[in-house]
C-alpha cells in the first residue's frame, strides 16, 4: 500500500515550524509511505536548499544526499519539493527549507512525525494449570505512538495479568488488546486451561418394569475429560452382555438396560476418575409395579429372639403398590392379616 501526503510550508515572507504525522495501516515497523516536502516560494530566489537536522539533502537540483529514497520533484521559481520514499522511524525528526531572496534569507521548518501501529509481539502460551495454582500472563506491544492496552491498566508498552489460586470457573481464553489510535487494535488470546478431579453432578434412582428398557446416567464434570466405571451392589464391575450396555460420552456415562429382568434390579455404583482424583455415587434401579400386580414387600430381617424379650414389636415394611398391603407373621403363628398401623401393635397372646 502507498500513499501521498503533501506539506505545504508557509510563504517566506514568514518563518514558521508545523508538524506533519506520517501513518499507514500496514502493522510493518517500516511504512511503504511516500512524503513530499513543498516549498512553496513567490520571491526571485538566488539559493535554495532542504537540510535534514544539519544534513544537507538538496541545493538547488544538486542532491547531496546519499539516500535513494529521497528524491527532488520540484525546483523553479515557486515550487521546491522533495520526496521521501518507504518512511522509516529513522526518519522522523525536523526538516528546513531555506532560500535566499533579495540578499535576505528565509527559512521554513517542519518537523515529520512517522507513526506505527499498535501490534504485538510478545505474549504468554497457552497453559495448562491446576486448580489452586497461580497464573501468571504477560503481553508485550510496540508503537509509536507508545501503545495502551483498554483492557486493563497498563505498565508502559508491557501488560501482566496474575491469578491467584486460580478456580475452575476461570478456565477460559484471555485476550490481550493493543490500541494506539493508528490503525485497528492488534488482538491475541491465550488459552488458560484449569484441571481438576471429577464431580459426579447428576445421579437419580431409575423405576423399570421388567422386559423394558432402562437407563441410569452419571455425569461427572472434570478436567482432564474422566473415565467411568460400573459397579454392582456386590462391588462387581459391570460388564457389556446381551441385556445390558454401558455407553461412554464426554462427560457422562450412560448403563443401558435392553431387557430388564430380576437379576438387574438392585444398587449401582459409579465411579468417575482422572490423573487428579475419583469420585463416586450410587443409584437403585427398582422394580415398577403396575395396580393389577400384587404388592412387592422388600426383603425383611429382625432378630428371632426380640419377641420373646418384649410385647411388643415395630416392623419397618417397605412395599411398592398402589393398594394398603396387609402384613402376615407366619413365623410368629400368626396368620391373620393384620393392618399396616403407624404405632407399634402388640403381638402375643
Amino acid at each position: 500500500m502507498r500513499s501521498k501526503i503533501y506539506l505545504n510550508t508557509l510563504t517566506p515572507s514568514a518563518s514558521a515550524s508545523s508538524k506533519l504525522e506520517l501513518a499507514n495501516g500496514a502493522a510493518h515497523l517500516f511504512f511503504l509511505v511516500l512524503s513530499s516536502h513543498r516549498c512553496r516560494i513567490d520571491e526571485e530566489v538566488t539559493h535554495k536548499a532542504w537540510l535534514n537536522r544539519s544534513n544537507i539533502l538538496f541545493t538547488g537540483t544538486d542532491k547531496w544526499s546519499l539516500d535513494k529514497r529521497v528524491t527532488l520533484v520540484n525546483s523553479n521559481n515557486s515550487d521546491f519539493s522533495i520526496h521521501i520514499s518507504k518512511v522509516q522511524v529513522t526518519d522522523e525528526g525536523p526538516y528546513t527549507c531555506t532560500f535566499q531572496a533579495y540578499n535576505k534569507p528565509r527559512i521554513t521548518h517542519v518537523y515529520l512525525i512517522v507513526q506505527v501501529p499498535a501490534r504485538i509481539v510478545n505474549i504468554s502460551k497457552d497453559v495448562s494449570v491446576n486448580e489452586g495454582e497461580n497464573v501468571n500472563l504477560f503481553c508485550l506491544a510496540v508503537g509509536r505512538p507508545e501503545p495502551t492496552h483498554p483492557s486493563a491498566d497498563p505498565l508502559g508498552d508491557i501488560q501482566f495479568l496474575d491469578i491467584t489460586e486460580i478456580k475452575r470457573q476461570q478456565g477460559e481464553d484471555y485476550e490481550c488488546i493493543t490500541n494506539n489510535g493508528v490503525a485497528p487494535p492488534d488482538k491475541r488470546k491465550v488459552k488458560v486451561t484449569v484441571n481438576y478431579p471429577p464431580m459426579i453432578t447428576d445421579v437419580k434412582n431409575m423405576p423399570a418394569q421388567l422386559g423394558k428398557t432402562a437407563i441410569l446416567r452419571c455425569e461427572a464434570m472434570a478436567v482432564p475429560t474422566a473415565s467411568f466405571e460400573w459397579y454392582r451392589d456386590d462391588h462387581r464391575p459391570v460388564e457389556n452382555d446381551n441385556t445390558l450396555r454401558i455407553k461412554n460420552e464426554k462427560t457422562r456415562s450412560l448403563l443401558l438396560f435392553t431387557n430388564v429382568t430380576d437379576k438387574h434390579f438392585g444398587n449401582y455404583t459409579c465411579f468417575a476418575s482422572n490423573r487428579l482424583g475419583a469420585s463416586n455415587a450410587s443409584m437403585l434401579l427398582f422394580r415398577k409395579l403396575s395396580h393389577t400386580h400384587d404388592p412387592y414387600i422388600f426383603p425383611l430381617s429382625f432378630p428371632p429372639l426380640l419377641p420373646l424379650l418384649s410385647p411388643y414389636l415395630s416392623i419397618i415394611c417397605p412395599s411398592v403398590s398402589s393398594f394398603p398391603p396387609n402384613l402376615l407373621l407366619p413365623s410368629l403363628g400368626h396368620t391373620k392379616p393384620l393392618p399396616v398401623l403407624d404405632q407399634p401393635r402388640k403381638i402375643g397372646p
